[in-house]
């Protein structure tokens, strides 16, 4: 399969043995944990800076990024020679913004979440006639994060029976819709996990409008939009979407079960998609009927994540289990 831009890898999917057994169903990982910025995002983002590189006359790009969509801006940038500035709220951990400055990027740390770090980038943007690459909403950005859906195409046997995706503003979830209709697989059972204090969608798929969170009180600080994006609501309403939350302990199990089972770790963020197979919340649908009896498959995305190693796994434990 050819690459849609020069940054995002075709990365590999792989069958669990481990999780298939617990589901009675084949369970496949897409494993975007092996991007070149460890995450999903260099997929969207890389196709939206090299856009920016090509049609606009910009002095730059700013991002604001709780890590993930940071780091993806940061690479491509780097590797299309464009100066980047990444705003950054005081949230997110020290190996982040370290990591951020070994790619070359300015680093700015401003507010507590991620919607004032992003009020930042705006003035930034406007002060120094720089472009906005959106960490999740943008229609160039779920335009790069399509491209997962058509590898799924090439790699599968068949049409997926459901997919599971962590949900933070909505930015993977849009790519993921838009691949299916572009497949013609539109009636794909798509699961969207988040975490509680951190559930901007469920809490809009509820209320059936979209809602501004007061605060983000999960440690998943990579789901941390206080509002999801107006399109991720609107696909929320179509009749294959599912909406579920987890707590910060079930997302932090399933990580440490899948470092355990597939010897991969992961961001917390992540965590609240494994959880779907973990915590059991696929067999609760099946049993309550939302989802089909006999599953052909499950395709887990496994979003990855740049800002985990030891010793955050390891404050996650102590915080959340304290």
């Amino acid at each position: 399969m050819s690459k849609q831009n020069g940054f995002h890898v075709v990365t590999p999917l792989l069958e669990s043995t481990g999780m298939s057994k617990r589901i009675g169903t084949t369970v496949y990982l897409k494993m975007e944990s092996s991007q070149p910025t460890g995450s999903f995002k260099i997929r969207g983002i890389g196709y939206m800076c090299q856009n920016v590189r090509k049609n606009t006359k910009s002095k730059g790009v700013v991002c604001s990024s709780g890590g993930n969509a940071g780091m993806a801006t940061a690479y491509a940038a780097r590797k299309l020679n464009l100066p980047a500035t990444i705003v950054l709220p005081s949230s997110t951990p020290q190996l982040v913004a370290q990591k951020l400055k070994d790619q070359g990027a300015t680093v700015k740390v401003v507010g507590k979440v991620w919607d004032d770090a992003n009020a930042e980038a705006l003035r930034l943007a406007e002060s120094e006639d720089l472009t906005v690459i959106h960490p999740f909403n943008h229609p160039l950005v779920w335009k790069g994060h399509s491209s997962i859906v058509h590898e799924l195409n090439a790699s599968l046997p068949s049409k997926p029976g459901a997919i599971v995706v962590s949900v933070g503003g909505g930015g993977l979830f849009c790519g993921i819709m838009e691949g299916l209709d572009e497949m013609g697989w539109g009636d794909v059972p798509i699961l969207c996990m988040e975490t509680v204090g951190a559930d901007c969608l469920n809490v809009a798929w509820k209320a059936r409008d979209l809602v501004t969170l007061p605060d983000i009180t999960s440690e998943a600080t990579c789901l941390g939009a206080k509002t999801a994006c107006r399109q991720a609501f609107e696909y929320s309403k179509r009749p294959n979407v599912i909406s579920e939350v987890v707590t910060d302990l079930q997302a932090l199990e399933a990580v440490e079960l899948f470092l355990d089972e597939e010897r991969v770790l992961v961001e917390l963020a992540c965590g609240a998609s494994l959880a779907a197979v973990y915590s059991g919340v696929i067999q609760r649908l099946q049993e309550e009927g939302r989802l089909p009896k006999l599953l052909n498959s499950l395709v887990m995305i496994v979003c990855g994540g740049s800002s985990v190693n030891l010793a955050q796994l390891q404050h996650l434990q102590a915080v959340i289990r304290k």
